[in-house]
């Protein structure tokens, strides 16, 4: 990354290493048509799409993109998401692999799909 802090998505993918800005891009793009309408920034230096709250963000690393969907988002997905590092709420996907988009469209959508239905928060 820059030393200049980006203010937008954009910048920040073009902030990033040139390995990571494929990915980037990618999770971008998945992400946004995954929440339309909703509202893009930078929290904690980390791009995020939110509507009344956080929906997802994700960052990059030094060797992986990490994508934070929240935990109640990926638990239907435990048994695909095990070839992969995870935490409580976010997936890590190097970058020496493509990312598994169908996983990740999937994943969103039913975040998106359960902050609209529901207003499930952080679980």
């Amino acid at each position: 990354m820059s030393k200049t802090r980006p203010t937008t998505i954009a910048e920040y993918i073009n902030s990033a290493p040139k390995e990571a800005q494929k990915n980037l891009r990618e999770m971008y793009a998945i992400l946004k048509k995954a929440a339309s309408g909703a509202t893009e920034g930078l929290k904690w230096g980390s791009p995020v799409f939110e509507e009344k709250r956080i929906l997802f963000a994700f960052a990059t690393f030094k060797s992986h993109l990490n994508f934070m969907p929240t935990p109640s988002a990926m638990k239907p997905f435990k048994k695909e998401l095990a070839k992969y590092m995870t935490g409580k709420g976010s997936i890590q996907f190097p970058y020496d692999k493509r990312l598994p988009k169908a996983l990740i469209r999937k994943i969103a959508a039913l975040r998106v799909k359960e902050l609209r239905e529901k207003d499930v928060r952080w679980m």
